[in-house]
């Protein structure tokens, strides 16, 4: 089925400024509470919000086969699950009925004032109910870094990173949409030297980890396991994700079983969805995989995305200092390598799940994805626009983070993803 709604040419009869992430071209998902306190699923073009559940409602989706309530939902994962079929169907007709040359709802005001609202009408919501959520270790460079800090440089990667995609799963449950402030968490922590009690406290090396999250749709039933060159049929889409680090917890908790309240305490995503379909243009080749994966993951063609990733540390009523410019394509195993070993085990897969990249970090110091890069591990303090130092996170710190692909025709966008640091409670 062509994908029309990715037309370069097409324009709205929206005002959407030049740089917007969100053009025609656009149409992500998500999920909103509006001025009436309704919960709706929709889209967004520039700076507005278009109300799925009433378009549906009034009959513009008269020709695609959707249940009546497929957007009168406060989560996506019906419509997720319904397939890419019925994605693509939707996307391209929401792209036909916003261009410039279509009046049917452009000149009819009374469905205009129910479906269309400004983006400081609406309160956006988390988009999915996230059923599963793994977090993935697949950064070359982050997996260098980290292995340089902790372990023997010359060592740095262990003996499996290059034959598997590394991951762990997490906890779902504390997965908010952007806006929403956190607390510094609290735990324990290494003992101080001469001592044997470890400390209890809040996080002193509180950390962001700039990253993206693919959803999946439903993939298989318990036992079976999908191919690679099926895999990418079941991704709906990418967010923004800071997967929220507190590196003194983690640092102390970690071994043997890994991760646990070090990374649980929150994890931000930013609460649109941009589907693959979008980011179809912008499909590039990751880095060349050495030694040659094992057969069952054997990619071919173009399987990353160009996506330009910065991340943003904002002190309270400061501006905000950009502290590093990464980008998806530097991932070393792909989401259809992540998605395919996931399944290798017959692990079953539902729609809604969420998979964490793991941190983004590039080949240069600006482009390292987390402050334990940035600053390795404290000891070189980045200075920020205010003139204050960051060895870590400070409470009243927002972290933002943006995320956006461009080429000379068309700019998609995934708007922000931010976090606001609040004092541990006592």
């Amino acid at each position: 089925m062509k994908i029309t709604a990715n037309d370069p040419n097409r324009k709205t009869w929206l005002t959407v400024s030049d740089n917007s992430d969100f053009p025609i071209q656009n149409i992500p998902f998500g999920v909103f509470l509006t001025r009436d306190d309704i919960i709706t699923i929709g889209t967004r073009i520039g700076d507005f919000a278009i109300d799925l559940g009433a378009l549906h409602q009034l009959g513009y989706f008269s020709e695609i086969p959707l249940t009546d309530d497929i957007f009168l939902q406060d989560t996506l994962n019906d419509f997720i699950a319904d397939g890419r079929k019925t994605w693509r169907l939707v996307r391209n007709r929401i792209a036909e009925i916003f261009d410039e040359k279509n009046s049917s709802l452009k000149e009819n005001m009374a469905h205009k004032d129910k479906i269309i609202f400004s983006m400081d009408e609406i309160e956006m919501q988390l988009p999915v109910d996230v059923g599963d959520y793994t977090d993935f270790y697949a950064s070359k460079e982050h997996a260098t870094n980290v292995g340089s800090l902790f372990r023997d440089p010359e060592n740095a990667l262990l003996p499996n990173w290059l034959h598997i995609p590394i991951g762990y799963h997490g906890r779902s449950s504390s997965i908010i949409p952007s806006g929403t402030p956190i607390r510094r968490p609290i735990g324990q922590s290494r003992p101080s030297e001469g001592s044997d009690t470890p400390n209890f406290g809040p996080s002193r090396l509180l950390d962001f980890e700039l990253e993206m999250a693919f959803i999946t749709t439903d993939i298989n039933h318990l036992g079976n396991s999908i191919a690679i060159d099926d895999a990418k049929s079941y991704i709906f889409g990418l967010v923004l994700f800071n997967d929220w680090s507190a590196r003194d917890i983690q640092g102390w908790e970690y071994a043997p079983l890994g991760p646990f309240l070090g990374k649980s305490f929150a994890s931000t995503i930013s609460p649109w969805i941009v589907t693959l379909d979008a980011l179809k243009p912008f499909k590039v080749k990751g880095p060349k995989q050495d030694p040659k994966p094992l057969p069952y993951l054997k990619q071919s063609g173009k399987n990353s995305y160009d996506i330009h990733l910065q991340a943003f540390i904002q002190p309270e009523g400061k501006e905000e200092t950009l502290v590093s410019h990464s980008n998806f394509k530097y991932m070393y195993w792909t989401m259809i390598q992540q998605l395919t070993h996931h399944t290798s085990n017959g692990c079953n897969i539902r729609a809604g799940d969420m998979m964490g990249s793991g941190t983004i970090s590039g080949p240069t110091k600006d482009s390292y994805g987390s402050m334990l890069e940035l600053t390795w591990r404290g000891q070189n303090p980045i200075k920020l626009n205010d003139g204050s130092e960051r060895k870590f996170i400070d409470d009243g710190d927002t972290i933002i983070m943006r995320g956006y692909c461009a080429n000379n025709k068309v700019r998609i966008g995934f708007g922000n993803c931010t976090g606001k640091v609040l004092p541990a409670l006592k």
